[in-house]
């Protein structure tokens, strides 16, 4: 079974990205960077989302993201779905923390439970069935709205989402041009999908 071993950023420094993460989030091996100077303007297109369980962790790992040096672009707030914020690292990627948790259970933790890479895409249903067809299995799926696949033993979750409602959930314009910015690490690489992101084999990441 097609897994995600890890996703590349294309960042202009490594030293401080490296750092910046570091500091904010605790993600292993599950996100590496990359320096790159290719260009990128606007919204890139895709989200990384931490899954946590609880408000407090979502405050927690927000607080630090922004000490970092990341902005805010959605404050924490309750929703009818949980509790959530956005940020937007200093390299450019968005990052959502969220919780389907209202109220509190515990301590306050840096800790997540799941790593989500959102790909914002043209045509779900076509994107969903190029995936498919190149072995991954769909996990969920609201017909033309949202994918999710089911990928046992990958580092990350992928799922897919139309890019002007995946935009509007980070709090920016759909509007973007050049680069993704990423590259998705897996046994499904060599590849680039209808909306242009590249995934590259494992060994070769």
């Amino acid at each position: 079974m097609p897994s995600i071993d890890h996703v590349i950023l294309d960042v202009p420094d490594t030293t401080a990205a490296e750092a910046f993460y570091k500091s904010a989030f605790e993600l292993g091996d599950a996100v590496r960077v990359r320096e790159s100077q290719e260009p990128a303007s606007g919204f890139r297109g895709f989200t990384l989302s931490l899954v946590v369980s609880q408000p407090a962790d979502v405050d927690a790992l927000v607080d630090a993201a922004c000490e970092a040096g990341a902005t805010s672009l959605k404050p924490a707030a309750k929703s009818f779905w949980g509790y959530g914020g956005v940020v937007q690292a200093p390299d450019g990627a968005i990052w959502k923390v969220a919780t389907s948790n209202k109220k509190n259970s515990g301590p306050a933790t840096k800790v997540a439970e799941q790593v989500v890479l959102l790909l914002g895409v043209e045509d779900v249903k076509a994107t969903k069935a190029f995936y498919a067809e190149r072995g991954l299995a769909v996990g969920k799926s609201f017909g033309g709205k949202y994918v999710e696949f089911d990928l046992p033993g990958s580092a990350l979750t992928l799922a897919l989402y139309k890019r002007p409602a995946l935009a509007k959930d980070a709090g920016v314009p759909a509007e973007g041009q050049g680069s993704h910015r990423i590259r998705v690490a897996g046994e499904t690489g060599p590849l680039t999908d209808p909306d242009g992101f590249v995934w590259v084999a494992t060994s070769v990441a």
